[in-house]
């Protein structure tokens, strides 16, 4: 299937590689997941869990009252389809996307298999081309759900030499549509200009997206069809005999010249009904023709006569024409080239290259000429008609533009500035100059998208592409890589401190208020910096370890500068080591969950346990889980993990008294998946434990992004008789708030205020502050981190309701709870 696109989906040019080879993937995923006995597999098992980037990437379709209807959609999608909509019929979308939708999806549907198409969108001139695989899959409330991967590869085809170089009036492109066994059945008209509707006898509007099976046209007739569907896949390229065959349509004939492009075809479409009746006069061909046209003197070059296309069209008046020469339109610069080519023509002239004339207003216009040697009136001339190509080559200069500059901010993009270093690196070698890469993220860019939108969002890169023209200049470079990512080239020899020197003012720049409708936005910016030869001597080099440089700075709280380490090359290699290792973790049962009970300071009991996840690497021995989650969040192996977790610590608080509680930690990646609820349902159901033996803990981070959202989410899980926990309550910047957002049943005091207890006056007053007010709002205050007798008798004086920490026990395996709970059962037996 072949489609025009509406938009262009913004993607980054350095994973189009990586994503083609999701596809195998995507695939082995589905078989994978095919249970036996069945045909199908189930939706959960393919479309949720571990799909982490590639949920961008998917449209899910589902038939409503016999029509396909979309049910949700990735970011990425959305761009594609311009319309953020869900739950809306295929039929609402546009002509273009819902043909290769609706193609995909029967196919996948009607042979159970998924089913790869692949898409050709055509913008400006380029034919830009997509994998849209369908997966079928089976619903648990009876039906099939297809879900659709999209996404771009590299390949591109430029239309505009077929479009601009036709001098025939009427051109139009058809996309194949292929049938369910490959082959091209039928086309669509994807483009047409007003020549062609007016040959084709048939308003434009309702020739676009019309397919050819209609009828209707003269392009409808099976052979017709035929003779189009041996061009499909040909490769065949221009308009030579084997490009070109003629139609009868009634009383006229049509020339068509066919152009392919895989399962594209672009079309010229000519009258030449009059040419196969008669000898046209040269009245026909000359003074009526609209191209314009003329003829001059071999000898003098002057003018001998001009058609009423050339007068209209340069603004000259006819006697003004017939008193000039050739010289008198061409610009002084091109006279000599004018004049050595025409010294070289013989009786037939095609231009070998465009040249400019100059109009009666002094506007200059780029033509192609295409002449022959002719007698008239008696002397020896030429007869030269024009092709005005100055929109041609207006065009070719936007698309050209456009391929090294970013759709947003007008900046330059990744490739021209990868270009660009390259460039300076080369000039570098020669003279041992130093060159500079700065990588250049925002800081708290996020929580703008989050909180305006992103139209805001992309108001304030518009501001910041602004700032960094200001302060980018001279043969240096600044250039937007993508999302908030930014790069600057400094060409010119520069030391350490000039480098570092120009990150502040950039950062100072940067970080300065932005006016956005009357709102003060304020985000910052970190930078990391690398310098050849000693950070690299390849462009690539530099990016990457400019790139870990930035990472870095990010770390160190943003809104400061940091050059490239070595050691930082180590750390990154750890990085990918441990990602590595994470993702054969999961599959080969590595994790475990340790508990550690809470106590209730009252009853002196265990009231509960906190499930802790803990990774036993084969070679590397336990591995703490402060290094290893943010990783699994990252990689988007944090969902699938926290569902294992979800079922595990359930099952396992089964075999404990009925009134012991057990606690699980919930990560803020869980939340965007939306599919958190639907977990604990399950994990509630698979394992039978009652909902009010669940206590689910998150950090004030699920509330900073997507609230509302996030909110909903909660109060659904509070519905279900789940309880909800603050953990590290009193570390955050706004953690009172939250309490007035949403009535959690606890509140967890952290331990740093715990440990220094006895000694520090301001720690006692924080728990003092936070018992109190977990009293006052009927909260459950739990103290962590509870390591000596002294530390539990101040919090029990301050009205502590619960306390864990090594006093108690440290985190155990769950075959060691049960003489966990017998032996403190007989310790409070015995003090009582």
């Amino acid at each position: 299937m072949i489609m025009a696109n509406k938009k262009s989906a913004k993607t980054s040019a350095k994973f189009n590689s990586e994503m083609f080879a999701d596809v195998p993937v995507l695939q082995r995923k589905w078989q994978a997941a095919v249970r036996p006995g069945e045909n199908l597999p189930h939706y959960e098992d393919v479309m949720l869990g571990s799909l982490g980037r590639l949920a961008d990437h998917i449209v899910l379709l589902r038939n409503v009252d016999g029509e396909l209807s979309v049910s949700h959609t990735g970011r990425y999608v959305q761009t594609w389809l311009n319309d953020e909509r869900w739950d809306l019929p295929l039929s609402a979308l546009p002509p273009d996307c819902a043909t290769a939708l609706t193609e995909a999806a029967a196919n996948a549907r009607e042979n159970c298999r998924p089913y790869l198409a692949s898409a050709h969108c055509v913008r400006d001139g380029l034919v830009r081309t997509f994998d849209v695989l369908a997966l079928p899959t089976r619903s648990r409330w009876g039906g099939i759900l297809v879900g659709v991967y999209v996404n771009e590869r590299n390949a591109q085809y430029n239309l505009l030499d077929t479009i601009f170089s036709a001098t025939d009036e009427g051109v139009l492109s058809l996309a194949a549509i292929r049938d369910a066994r490959g082959e091209a059945a039928d086309f669509q008209i994807v483009h047409l200009n007003q020549g062609a509707a007016r040959l084709l006898m048939q308003p434009a509007t309702e020739l676009l997206w019309r397919r050819l099976s209609a009828g209707g046209n003269p392009l409808a007739a099976p052979a017709v069809m035929n003779r189009l569907r041996g061009f499909v896949g040909s490769g065949f390229v221009g308009n030579g005999p084997g490009g070109q065959f003629e139609i009868d349509s009634g009383d006229r004939c049509l020339r068509l010249g066919v152009t392919a492009f895989g399962d594209m075809l672009s079309l010229t479409v000519s009258d030449v009904t009059a040419l196969k009746q008669r000898e046209l006069s040269f009245r026909l061909l000359f003074e009526n023709n609209p191209m314009p046209m003329w003829v001059f003197d071999a000898g003098t070059m002057e003018f001998l006569s001009v058609n009423d296309a050339a007068v209209q069209h340069y603004g000259y008046s006819r006697e003004r024409f017939l008193g000039m020469t050739l010289r008198q339109i061409w610009p002084e610069d091109e006279w000599a080239m004018h004049s050595a080519a025409l010294r070289e023509v013989g009786d037939v002239y095609q231009s070998s290259r465009d040249w400019r004339h100059i109009k009666a207003d002094g506007a200059e216009i780029h033509v192609l000429t295409f002449g022959r040697r002719v007698a008239f009136e008696g002397r020896d001339g030429y007869l030269v008609a024009v092709v005005d190509i100055t929109e041609r080559r207006a065009a070719e200069a936007r698309i050209a533009h456009m391929a090294h500059h970013d759709g947003l901010t007008n900046l330059p993009n990744r490739d021209f500035y990868q270009e660009r270093l390259r460039e300076a690196l080369e000039r570098s070698r020669s003279g041992n100059r130093r060159v500079a890469v700065m990588c250049i993220d925002l800081d708290l860019f996020k929580n703008v998208n989050d909180s305006f939108g992103h139209p805001m969002g992309d108001r304030l890169l518009k501001l910041v592409a602004e700032r960094l023209r200001e302060v980018v200049r001279d043969d240096n470079v600044a250039a937007r890589l993508g999302g908030d990512e930014f790069a600057i080239v400094l060409a010119a020899d520069v030391s350490p401190n000039e480098a570092s020197a120009f990150a502040e003012r950039l950062i100072d720049a940067l970080s300065a208020p932005y006016k956005i409708d009357g709102l003060e936005v304020v985000v910052g910016a970190s930078v990391g910096i690398a310098l050849s030869p000693g950070d690299g001597t390849t462009s690539e080099d530099l990016m990457r370890n400019a790139d870990m440089a930035l990472y870095r700075a990010k770390s160190e709280g943003g809104g400061v500068h940091h050059f490239f380490e070595p050691e930082m090359d180590q750390q990154a290699q750890k990085r990918r080591d441990m990602e590595r290792d994470l993702r054969a973790a999961f599959s080969n049962g590595e994790f475990e969950l340790h508990y550690q009970p809470l106590v209730d300071i009252a009853a002196d009991r265990i009231s509960g346990f906190e499930s802790l996840l803990r990774w036993q690497h084969p070679q590397k021995g336990m591995i703490s889980p402060a290094e290893f989650i943010p990783v699994a969040e990252d990689i988007g192996l944090i969902v699938a993990l926290g569902e294992w977790v979800l079922r595990e610590a359930c099952a396992e608080a089964m075999k404990w008294p009925a009134d012991v509680k057990v606690a699980v930690n919930l990560s803020p990646v869980q939340f965007r998946s939306r599919n958190l609820v639907q977990a604990v349902i399950s994990a509630l159901a698979h394992s039978g434990l009652s909902a009010r033996r669940l206590e689910l803990e998150i950090t004030e981070s699920v509330f900073l992004a997507e609230t509302e959202a996030n909110l909903a989410i909660l109060h659904q899980l509070r519905e279900l008789g789940v309880s909800i926990s603050m953990d590290d309550f009193g570390t955050g910047y706004s953690s009172l708030s939250y309490l007035r957002s949403f009535p959690f049943d606890k509140i967890k005091i952290d331990r740093s205020f715990v440990k220094d207890l006895a000694r520090r006056s301001d720690c006692l007053a924080i728990v003092r502050a936070i018992s109190g007010l977990g009293r006052s709002l009927k909260i459950t205050t739990t103290a962590e981190g509870v390591e000596t007798t002294d530390q539990l008798d101040w919090l029990r004086a301050e009205g502590c309701n619960e306390v864990q920490g090594f006093l108690f026990s440290a985190a155990r395996p769950g075959h060691e709870i049960a003489a966990l709970l017998r032996g403190f059962a007989e310790r409070a037996s015995k003090a009582a």
